[in-house]
């Protein structure tokens, strides 16, 4: 591993990001709001990375950047690098199937073991499934093979968490980290003296679990307000897990309506917090636990960067959230040959954009937040 020194993500993608409320960085292009009708999206609901509506606002997006950067010029095909098979992978076919496009999809997570690659299809269209960052380069090679050239009629879709940055299996550690931690002292805030970490820790490694996702919903606010009631005492983590297992408690919208029931016994400050919660979730707010959202920006970028210029690979793998090398010199390359790049984060925008007061402090958001660089 090698250190390459310091840049930001958007060296490579400009502001052609969208976080999870789907509002592009670039503001020349069109808002979700703008746009509902032209893709077919009624009500106020933010599709998420998984549904066929969010692969329609995500063609409208690069369409509407192909035509700024390039007038006249059409994409024809498309491809996606991401960590993950199912949740990635479902993206790039909805994004395919929705602007009619042929693509291929690089899904990498770094593995003890010798470097391989598998070819797969996922739902008929292709995935190169890599154990090793550095196999990028062969994925290249392959694109080419495969008579798929990269030019100014490719899309580029790049994921950006675990995969820009915090490569998984190799760095992505330090993001889940940052979340934890930003959970510990949001809770901690609130209960003050009463908080105890080791029950807090319990309750978070528990519910985390696969198990628990249908009544989390696999969603981190849901699991960090429910560890907050958990450590104010209201409910014993051995007694919810009974009663989600018995399905006495199916989902997280059961849970937060039996707090509000007995709300009158929680403590001011945090009657206060779960009334502010409650009625956002009532709206279908998918990031209702704002004060937990704004200490994970906080904590995320404050591992972004922060060891010395020329500190090891190691300490930096270990402790920063880096620019995945591999993934930047690829970029660099095929922007050179006129592709289009776009990225994507499922994280809040409350979690990757400061608000206000700090961006007049100097804080950016993360794609714009300098940190090192570090590949083979």
């Amino acid at each position: 591993m090698q250190n390459y020194g310091l840049t930001s993500v958007s060296e490579f993608v400009g502001d052609r990001i969208v976080y999870r409320n789907l509002d592009a960085a670039d503001e020349r292009l069109p808002r979700l709001a703008d746009i509902r009708a032209a893709v077919g999206i009624s009500g106020n609901t933010i599709p998420r990375k998984s549904e066929l509506d969010y692969g329609r606002v995500i063609v409208h997006l690069l369409q509407s950047a192909r035509a700024l950067d390039a007038p006249g010029t059409s994409i024809k095909r498309l491809i996606f690098v991401g960590d993950t098979h199912m949740n990635d992978g479902t993206a790039f076919i909805n994004i395919c199937r929705a602007g009619n496009w042929p693509g291929l999809a690089f899904i990498g997570a770094e593995k003890n073991a010798p470097p391989q690659a598998d070819v797969t299809t996922l739902e008929g269209y292709p995935l190169y499934l890599a154990n090793r960052w550095t196999l990028l380069t062969d994925f290249d090679a392959f694109c080419a093979r495969q008579g798929f050239p990269v030019d100014a009629h490719t899309a580029v879709v790049l994921d950006l968490d675990k995969t820009t940055i915090g490569a998984r299996g190799r760095n992505d550690h330090v993001i889940d980290a940052a979340r934890v931690t930003a959970i510990k002292r949001t809770v901690g805030d609130v209960l003050g003296a009463t908080f105890d970490a080791a029950r807090f820790q319990a309750a978070y490694d528990q519910l985390k679990l696969a198990e628990f996702h249908p009544f989390t919903a696999d969603n981190q606010d849901y699991l960090a307000y429910i560890c907050l009631v958990i450590g104010s005492g209201m409910y014993e983590r051995e007694t919810l897990v009974a009663d989600v297992r018995a399905g006495r408690m199916p989902d997280f919208v059961s849970f937060i309506r039996a707090v509000e029931a007995r709300a009158a016994d929680l403590p001011d400050n945090l009657r206060a917090l779960h009334a502010d919660i409650y009625a956002r979730v009532q709206t279908g707010d998918p990031t209702p636990f704002k004060a937990f959202r704004y200490n994970e920006y906080r904590e995320t970028v404050g591992r972004m960067g922060m060891l010395p210029a020329d500190a090891a690979p190691e300490d930096l793998l270990a402790r920063e959230i880096c620019i995945t090398h591999e993934v930047r010199e690829l970029m660099l390359r095929w922007r050179e040959q006129g592709a289009l790049l776009f990225a994507l984060s499922d994280k809040p925008d409350e979690a990757s954009i400061p608000s206000d007061e700090l961006r007049a402090a100097g804080y950016a958001p993360i794609h714009r937040t300098l940190t090192h660089v570090v590949g083979a």
